[in-house]
């Protein structure tokens, strides 16, 4: 595996290892970072899959793709997961409901999972407090969790 950014401008990416797939073999997602030394990055995004991270970290990562955080940063990371994948309108709806917490609320076309990016400064029972209220609007199965605290 290996872990890519710009030479130039010390942007780019980083492949930080999931788990395993069923199949045994590793799985990866891939995350906007900056370079800051050997093999260490600062995640500029943060993650709707890998776990125990979140933007503004700063991450000693192996060849393997597993890390270390070196450094914590200013965010918090709340991972959703919807089944079936969540609609257009509950995505705006908790946009919306984390506007007030400078909260950034990203998620893949498809919309199998939203991610955001919440500064720590909010609180985590701010956060939760948002969650809850959304969650309890949201149909179908629903699991959330704030993945790096």
């Amino acid at each position: 595996m290996s872990n890519e950014s710009s030479a130039h401008s010390g942007h780019g990416h980083v492949a930080l290892r999931i788990g395993p797939a069923t199949s045994g073999k590793p799985v990866y997602e891939t995350l906007p970072a900056r370079t800051v030394g050997p093999d260490t990055y600062e995640l500029t995004g943060s993650p709707g899959l890998v776990e125990g991270c979140a933007a503004g970290d700063v991450l000693k990562v192996a060849a393997d793709g597993t890390f270390q955080v070196e450094h914590r940063g200013p965010n918090l990371c709340v991972q959703a997961f919807g089944d079936p994948p969540f609609t257009a309108a509950s995505l705006d709806s908790l946009t919306t409901a984390f506007a007030p917490l400078n909260g950034l609320v990203e998620a893949p076309a498809d919309r199998r999972f939203i991610v955001a990016t919440v500064p720590t400064t909010a609180g985590v029972p701010a956060v939760e407090d948002v969650m809850e209220s959304w969650a309890s609007e949201v149909t179908g199965r629903l699991e959330w969790n704030v993945s790096n605290i």
